[in-house]
């Protein structure tokens, strides 16, 4: 008899990601003779410029907004649909239901927990990076600023040309871009230690970061808090409504498995 194959698809550009898509290429426990076969193709955005590929297939580019999202969907029979982009991709997100929905395929969104302030933590909660910019004049003159290279613009005004940014980005940034910058090209995870030099050595008095959540860029946030430093903390987006959330890859394969 033959096995069933599910192809899964899953939008990524994250650790999360990457690990799910390892687990669905592996062999099922007990196989040959499992239930079922996993076909996964992960889709990235090609922002980066030397992104980590996962295994299984890959695509590069975008699908031209949720009707070609779902359109590859039934042209490529995908079974299921995973939405483990950045948890502050809201407009893939926003896209991925309406596809999902438009194709009749289930939909889930696999998302890391965010952060949570601990003793000693000065954190700004805002709700966007123009938020941040607002209130970074009241805070400190020498930002660390860990948001990416996509929308600094909030941070080019005149009001912050008195301000002084460190930029760490994957890839150099693209204009408008504060006045008085420098820019730190790196990819975490991140040590303790070398947040620590970064703080020291730059003379950092605030920090500007997305609530990201996840181990690989947190530890900015201890040497923060050693530093006895502001931190300015963008909230993440809600995801749509009605989208089931796993918080591990682990329990996004769950899901498949149920499927």
């Amino acid at each position: 008899m033959p096995v069933p194959l599910v192809h899964v698809l899953v939008l990524g550009g994250t650790t999360e990601a990457r690990r799910l898509a390892e687990s669905l290429a592996a062999p099922a426990p007990g196989s040959p003779g499992s239930p079922v076969q996993v076909r996964v193709t992960t889709s990235l955005a090609g922002r980066v410029s030397a992104p980590r590929l996962p295994p299984g297939d890959v695509r590069v580019g975008g699908f031209g907004g949720p009707d070609g999202l779902a359109a590859w969907i039934r042209e490529h029979d995908v079974d299921a649909l995973i939405d483990a982009t950045h948890p502050f991709a809201a407009t893939m997100s926003r896209n991925a239901a309406e596809a999902a929905a438009q194709a009749h395929v289930p939909l889930l969104a696999l998302r890391r927990p965010g952060w949570v302030a601990q003793d000693g933590d000065r954190w700004h909660a805002v709700g966007s990076l123009t938020e941040a910019a607002e209130l970074l004049p009241a805070l400190g003159e020498r930002v660390f600023l860990t948001t990416g290279r996509m929308g600094l613009a909030a941070f080019a005004g005149a009001a912050l040309d008195d301000l002084w940014f460190l930029v760490r980005s994957v890839d150099a940034p693209e204009p408008p871009c504060p006045a008085r910058m420098e820019v730190l090209l790196d990819r975490g995870p991140f040590t303790l230690e070398g947040e620590r030099e970064i703080v020291r050595r730059h003379r950092l008095d605030v920090l500007v970061t997305k609530d990201s959540g996840g181990d690989a860029t947190a530890p900015k946030l201890t040497a923060a808090r050693e530093a006895g430093i502001p931190v300015v903390v963008v909230r993440r987006p809600p995801v749509p409504e009605g989208v089931p959330v796993a918080r591990t890859p682990d329990e996004a394969v769950e899901w498949v498995r149920r499927l």
